[in-house]
């Protein structure tokens, strides 16, 4: 017995041996009536298929990073092109004013009377989506790095969120959406970071006012369930398929064709939120009917 059992041992270490050598993704089988020799075997599979899940883990990592660097390389590269673009029409108007060209060549460059104003606007404009991309760049990376701090202490959630909603309600105005707002009168508390709670709300209501502009509405509603307190950035806008409600926060991940920029966000909003949430204990949840209903639900601890 004890040289037959020697004999399998031999053979599950070779077996072994080999699969990690060609990094396969076989298993360890042998033929056995021995009870502690199945249950080795057994326990040798649930390593390797953790081996297995690891590996998946980190070519998706891996890929995720690649992604998401060429992405944001190309992300700032087109922005700072414009900008540099309207630099060089604002050098020749400059050169212009010093040497008056020929006639008719002001109007050819267009870059003659009030047109210097609005270059500079332009210019401000994608200065300023350039520091927003590169800041949230950095805050997920910090994020995912464990180097960003998040305060624990008592919130008084209500003023926060009237404070959030109150920043976009000239925008919302502007653009005739319809805003429901519920937000109880008496004092609700939560433990988290404020900081990190209010960007959160910040990308959850910029990202319903851009995917959600087709319905034409904004609900925010505030409640308490159970230990935790909810808060509930609805639309009505063209939704998320259930295919990809799974992903909508994961890095880069955007539902819009990439040469829509006017619509399109560069992926990282939502990945940030939820990364956010999940360091103050909480969760963010998404619910969506196409077309009818989109719901992320932010989930935090009551104080």
């Amino acid at each position: 017995m004890n040289r037959g059992m020697r004999a399998q041992l031999k053979e599950i270490s070779a077996k072994l041996s080999d699969i990690l050598k060609n990094d396969s993704d076989e298993q360890v089988m042998i033929f056995t009536d021995d009870k502690v020799l199945m249950e080795l075997c057994g326990q040798i599979n649930l390593l390797l298929l953790d081996r297995q899940k690891m590996k998946a883990d980190f070519r998706k990592q891996e890929i995720a990073s690649k992604k998401m660097l060429a992405n944001i390389s190309h992300d700032i590269k087109t922005p700072l092109t414009v900008i540099l673009g309207y630099l060089e029409i604002m050098r020749l108007r400059n050169s212009q004013s010093a040497n008056p060209a020929p006639s008719g060549a002001e109007s050819d460059l267009c870059v003659q009377g009030s047109y210097g104003d609005e270059t500079l606007e332009k210019v401000e404009a994608k200065a300023k989506q350039v520091m927003e991309l590169i800041d949230q760049f950095f805050t997920l990376a910090k994020l995912e790095a464990g180097d960003k701090k998040i305060e624990m202490a008592k919130i008084n959630i209500n003023e926060l969120c009237r404070e959030n909603v109150l920043g976009f309600y000239e925008l919302l105005i502007q653009k005739d959406f319809e805003v429901e707002i519920s937000i109880p009168e008496q004092a609700v508390f939560v433990l988290g970071d404020r900081e990190a709670i209010g960007r959160i709300l910040s990308n959850l209501l910029s990202n319903a006012i851009r995917y959600g502009s087709d319905g034409k509405y904004i609900g925010f509603f505030l409640r308490e369930e159970n230990d935790e307190v909810c808060i509930d950035v609805v639309d009505r806008g063209k939704g998320i398929e259930r295919q990809f409600a799974a992903s909508v926060f994961e890095r880069l991940f955007t539902m819009e064709d990439s040469r829509n920029r006017s619509i399109q966000g560069n992926g990282l909003g939502l990945t940030i939120a939820k990364n956010l949430a999940n360091q103050m204990g909480g969760d963010i949840l998404l619910e969506s009917e196409p077309g009818v209903r989109t719901v992320f639900t932010v989930k935090l601890k009551r104080y």
